[in-house]
């Protein structure tokens, strides 16, 4: 069974930064896509980034463009995301997933989650 676990998250000023982790239990899972996406309270999950881990494609929501960066470690089995200027809008859940098909930005086409780690921006 894959398992996928988040680290990284907590509280940050506005224009802070933050990197989250999320590792991932086996290597056959470098051949996956791997999301990363966000929650607030009473709002939908929205896609955030996602990578190709074997091919180092990556793809971004606009509202996080030019701040967030998605990278992998493949002698990690890891993904990273890495969020700089912070805003009180980013507040959120991360979560991380993996799906293992072709880049998606919908939540219900991923097939492993994360537990999520909670990213706090004050303003």
């Amino acid at each position: 069974q894959v398992q996928l676990v988040e680290s990284g998250g907590g509280l940050v000023q506005a224009g802070g930064s933050l990197r989250l982790s999320c590792a991932a239990s086996e290597r056959a899972f470098r051949s996956y896509v791997m999301g990363w996406f966000r929650q607030a309270p009473g709002k939908e999950r929205e896609f955030v980034a996602a990578i190709s881990w074997s091919g180092g494609s990556t793809d971004y929501a606009d509202s996080v463009k030019g701040r967030f960066t998605i990278s992998s470690d493949n002698a990690k089995n890891t993904v990273y995301l890495q969020m700089n200027s912070l805003t009180p809008e980013d507040t959120a859940v991360y979560y991380c997933a993996g799906r293992s098909s072709t880049m998606r930005k919908v939540a219900g086409a991923y097939d492993y989650w994360g537990q999520g780690t909670q990213v706090t921006v004050s303003s």
